[in-house]
């Protein structure tokens, strides 16, 4: 593999709703815990003082599917907090009734105040570089300003909830694909929109009580060596010519990917890159960042990478790879100054992509010897990839 083979991972735009009464948020540790009936804001690590609050639609998918088949057991894994991707205009209204009920839940007396976890993913010509997850806006239909409008209702519900904390993931694989991407047509036209509309969504959303993570790849998209130097340049801009806002505290790196944390050796098909692992491509792009003008922190997504090695072929596979297994739990426990968090972005047995050649959003990722297979369509729910994300948990589910 080159310097510059990367990952392109499609995400799945999976259909989500408002937590049920009675869902048990994961606790983070606390520092300086805010009153559950006071307002949200924050300073230092976002995540500490607070519990993220777990998606009961998932929740809900876990109960009704897997735990039939795998035992009680696996109702464990729906207790586990994982963000809420509002990747339609008509989520933020979930959004919106999920912030009730936690603002509900901290109101009568929650021991930790409860944080929202959500992840904004609406772009026109999103998923630019693959086909699995394209969304409901283009460029050429009016996309920008739909945008625009899906980022104020947002912007309006983080007002409304003023006393809760919104936790945000902004725009998986967007800016990533603007780093190394733009030879293909389709991310070369959508490169001035995706820069100007990211600038709107952080501008609005720079408020007390919101802290945001942009989408930075992972270790094998942007951790080779051509590509952290200009990764780091056009973050440091983007951070910059929005007006070094508060509320923007860093980076996420390995959404809805497979790479540990930390490794002892680097598995075969990260192919001589030594920053195989999430913890080397954090610690080689903080300073290059940091030089850019940004002292960025860092959450990176555990939600399958607890079994290693994967059974990728290649690093650059991405969908419904097997071999996988669920990871580190949500925690800010992460013995790293630059790691804020260990999160659960991707909602594990939420497909990737279908293996089915004649759908309209088939990529040829899906249809490869490592992904399993016979996959639905992204964002619906695999139940065989699930049990395998269960059976090769690390640490396992009791």
């Amino acid at each position: 593999m080159s310097a510059k083979k990367f990952l392109v991972a499609a995400l799945s735009s999976a259909a989500l709703a408002a937590p049920l009464e009675g869902t048990e948020p994961t606790a983070t540790t606390a520092s300086t815990a805010t009153k559950a009936n006071g307002a949200a804001e924050w300073s230092g690590n976002p995540f500490s003082g607070v519990s993220m609050w777990a998606n009961s639609f998932y929740a809900s998918e876990v109960s009704e599917s897997a735990v039939p088949v795998l035992g009680a057991g696996a109702e464990a894994v729906a207790k586990v907090p994982s963000f809420m991707w509002i990747d339609t205009r008509d989520k933020v209204d979930m959004m919106a009734d999920t912030l009730a009920n936690i603002k509900a839940a901290n109101d009568a007396g929650a021991e930790t105040p409860n944080a929202g976890i959500f992840v904004v993913y609406d772009l026109p010509d999103r998923d630019c570089a693959a086909a699995a997850s394209n969304g409901e806006y283009s460029i050429a239909d009016g996309g920008a300003e739909k945008y625009k409008a899906y980022i104020d209702a947002i912007v309006d519900v983080a007002k409304n909830y003023s006393d809760v904390r919104l936790l945000l993931v902004i725009e998986p694989d967007s800016l990533a694909n603007m780093v190394t991407n733009t030879n293909i047509e389709k991310c070369a036209n959508a490169q001035d929109t995706y820069m100007e509309l990211t600038s709107y969504a952080i501008k609005g959303l720079n408020l007390p009580n919101v802290a945001m993570y942009l989408d930075a790849g992972h270790a094998g998209w942007l951790g080779w060596p051509a590509n952290l130097d200009p990764a780091a340049a056009l973050f440091a801009k983007v951070y910059k010519d929005a007006g070094s806002p508060d509320a923007l505290r860093g980076l996420v790196t390995n959404v809805a990917n497979y790479n540990a944390w930390e490794l002892d050796t680097c598995p075969s098909y990260t192919q001589g890159n030594t920053n195989c692992d999430e913890s080397s491509y954090v610690s080689a792009l903080a300073p290059l960042l940091s030089d850019a003008g940004w002292d960025a922190h860092f959450i990176t997504d555990t939600s399958r990478s607890g079994s290693q090695p994967t059974g990728q072929q290649e690093w650059g596979d991405w969908c419904n790879v097997k071999g996988a297994g669920f990871g580190a739990r949500p925690s800010d426990d992460t013995g790293s100054d630059l790691l804020d968090a260990f999160v659960w972005v991707k909602p594990g047995g939420e497909c990737d992509g279908t293996s089915d050649t004649s759908a309209d959003r088939y990529d040829p990722h899906c249809g490869l010897s490592d992904a399993l297979q016979p996959a639905p369509e992204a964002g619906t729910w695999f139940e065989a990839y699930f049990e395998q994300l269960y059976k090769n948990a690390n640490p396992p589910f009791e």
